[in-house]
């Protein structure tokens, strides 16, 4: 039997105890769904990259698995499947099929810091109905006083669609408390495959972000670029930002995994993503 090469990045980080862990499969031609599932089951990080031929033959396609289920698009693990190859082939351009669309990559390196950008898919925002809301603030302990009066509550699709909250306090941002299986229920339930965006804005440009995400014995997502490039999306589309803008969001602390993620807004189009990755092991 042929062995299957399973590498272990992180993310978003320069460090490697830092940022999103995620695994990649580089060729992962003729593994079934079952076999993809079993293998992000057994790393157990949030999602684990899987990249194929592309279906025309030409090219690369690539899905995402986390231990519980086959997500539609993941940013962090598309920048450590994009930093892997690159290690590889050198620094450039990349396209990967996803199941959300093709998403075009650059990757770059100086003094030994790889950094890949990727530009999702476009960006949409959706109202968040109110009982939705109660399910989402039920599932961290918060109420609608805790809400940021200029921001409004959102359904926010950078790849994934994601409830999204803004936050009015740094306090209560900080200390919010996670049920995960209710947290679970209510994504399941609501038909949303990745995290619940919790944002509170520090400054125009410096937000920072916490992702909810129960998934076996993960509980919050220490980066989320499609939740970044979600995020970026909503801030365009409510007037928050001014496009073309740049802003940082800030992730990760809160479960010991500082994570810097960069967000180009452009005036119209796919949000560019950018962050470091670097081999963990």
């Amino acid at each position: 039997m042929t062995s299957i090469d399973i590498q272990r990045w992180t993310a978003f980080s320069t460090d490697p105890a830092g940022g999103n862990p995620a695994g990649v499969v580089l060729d992962a031609d003729g593994l079934t769904d079952a076999a993809m599932l079993g293998i992000a089951a057994d790393l157990g990080y949030a999602e684990t990259a899987f990249v194929t031929a592309a279906g025309d033959g030409a090219g690369q396609a690539i899905r995402y698995f986390s231990p519980h289920a086959e997500v539609p698009f993941c940013g962090h693990a598309t920048v450590a499947a994009a930093a892997a190859i690159a290690e590889v082939a050198g620094d450039g351009r990349i396209s990967f099929e996803t199941p959300v669309g093709v998403v075009d990559i650059v990757t770059e390196s100086e003094a030994g810091d790889r950094r890949v950008s990727f530009t999702s898919v476009s960006p949409e925002t959706a109202p968040l109905p109110a009982d939705a809301l109660a399910d989402v603030l039920a599932a961290i302990g918060l109420s609608d006083a805790d809400l940021h009066p200029a921001f409004p509550p959102a359904q926010a699709f950078g790849g994934n669609w994601h409830p999204l909250i803004v936050l009015a306090d740094r306090e209560r941002f900080d200390a919010f408390t996670i049920d995960p299986a209710r947290a679970r229920a209510v994504l399941d339930a609501r038909g949303w495959p990745a995290t619940m965006i919790v944002l509170w804005p520090e400054a125009p440009d410096t937000w920072h972000a916490r992702n909810v995400f129960p998934v076996g014995p993960i509980i919050e997502d220490p980066a989320t670029g499609a939740a970044a490039a979600a995020s970026g999306g909503y801030l365009r589309a409510t007037g928050a930002v001014r496009a073309p803008a740049r802003v940082v969001i800030l992730q990760g602390s809160h479960v010991g995994r500082p994570s810097e993620l960069t967000v180009d807004i452009p005036a119209e189009g796919g949000i560019v993503v950018s962050g470091s990755a670097v081999r963990i092991g």
